[in-house]
């Protein structure tokens, strides 16, 4: 799975812009502005209860096209102390993806005084500087850390193993005779193991005894583990939104293509790979990693842009906008916050808006000092 996506020369990730209706999915930056803005609101919240830091790291995983992160800094463009606090780290594998961030954040490259110095990058749309990395591990520490996860963990390599006679096995990929993939089951105990075990340790002998699938993640349970480190360390939060469950996944790993399934085997490296986010085991493993964190939610995204109160937003934009804009906007707004297929739609059948208001879940990842983050009070 992650040479499918990351690989260097193949991955899907790695050469093309795989985000909006002409790539391969949509996801709620590319959906409507209301998103990246209230997206805002909640850090800049987090950022007043952690007393107005003049410097923050704010930090996105995965940024995509760098939508969200500029519609952010649009909407809190305002608020000048927020602003020139902020120094922005984007998380990023994808040259291709790199070029579209740089390219959507308006950044121009500074060149230094000093030549031995990395020359600055600048978004020009609030003055903020801002640096790529390949890794979280990367980004500077010892400055207050808001960090941000929106379908970052979906994307992360799963381990998928089955029950059979001889106990929990590891499904793995083979190469047929005729050289297609094709699954087959571990002949033994594999290296992942362990990582089941750890996952069936968090959950209910109940729980376990209903499925005969077990998905697992271990670089999610890595990642809460740094993340959960560096807000234990450095204080701020993290917020992570994606589609998941707050229980153990049983069987949810797909592949999309020009937005349809398509077989997971089926020409790897054209179709974008993801599973189900486990929220159950970020809980435990952020709590398992600092005793100085503490973690809020599941809620669903409904639940979170309501309370940051997205409804007022939409109805401030649709006072000023043409007919177009204000179907688009009605559209982008069902898509957030509705559940299923929109009531109001009268277009083709197959253009319907369906709402991810239900399906995607949010987290927060807190420091103790800061108290509870709001959406989750």
């Amino acid at each position: 799975m992650e040479e499918v996506l990351t690989n260097p020369k193949a991955g899907f990730y790695i050469n093309r812009d795989v985000f909006g209706t002409e790539g391969d999915f949509i996801t709620s930056p590319e959906v409507s502005q209301m998103f990246g803005e209230m997206i805002g609101v909640w850090v800049m919240c987090l950022w007043e209860q952690m007393g107005q830091p003049s410097k923050v790291n704010l930090v996105e995983l995965g940024p995509g096209r760098g939508t969200l992160m500029a519609d952010l800094l649009r909407g809190t463009s305002k608020f000048k102390n927020f602003i020139e606090s902020l120094q922005i780290h984007m998380v990023e594998c994808s040259p291709a993806l790199q070029k579209l961030q740089h390219k959507n954040l308006k950044c121009v490259d500074e060149d230094s005084h000093n030549g031995n110095v990395d020359k600055r990058t600048i978004s020009m749309l609030t003055g903020t500087p801002v640096s790529w990395h390949a890794a979280l591990e990367q980004v500077p520490s010892g400055l207050p850390t808001i960090i941000i996860a929106h379908e970052f963990y979906d994307a992360l390599p799963v381990h998928q193993f089955q029950r059979a006679s001889r106990g929990w096995c590891e499904k793995m990929i083979d190469v047929a005779e005729d050289s297609p993939f094709r699954f087959v089951l571990s002949p033994q105990s594999t290296p992942a193991k362990l990582y089941l075990m750890e996952r069936c340790k968090w959950a209910g002998a109940e729980e376990i005894a209903k499925l005969d699938q077990i998905e697992v993640c271990p670089k999610a349970i890595e990642l809460t583990h740094t993340i959960a480190k560096r807000i234990s360390s450095d204080g701020g939060g993290a917020l992570v939104i994606d589609y998941g469950l707050d229980g153990i996944v049983s069987d949810s790993l797909q592949a999309i293509r020009k937005h349809k399934f398509v077989n997971i085997l089926d020409n790897p490296g054209s179709a974008d790979l993801s599973a189900y986010v486990d929220f159950a085991s970020i809980r435990h493993s952020a709590e398992e990693a600092s005793d100085d964190v503490i973690v809020h939610g599941p809620i669903t995204q409904s639940q979170f842009l309501g309370s940051l109160g997205i409804n007022f937003r939409v109805e401030a934009l649709l006072k000023n906008c043409t007919d177009e804009q204000a179907e688009s906007l009605r559209t982008g707004y069902w898509r957030l916050v509705g559940e299923g297929e929109a009531p109001f739609w009268e277009g083709p059948d197959d253009q319907v808006p369906i709402g991810m208001g239900t399906r995607y879940l949010v987290m927060a990842i807190v420091n103790k000092k800061q108290g509870i983050p709001i959406s989750f009070q």
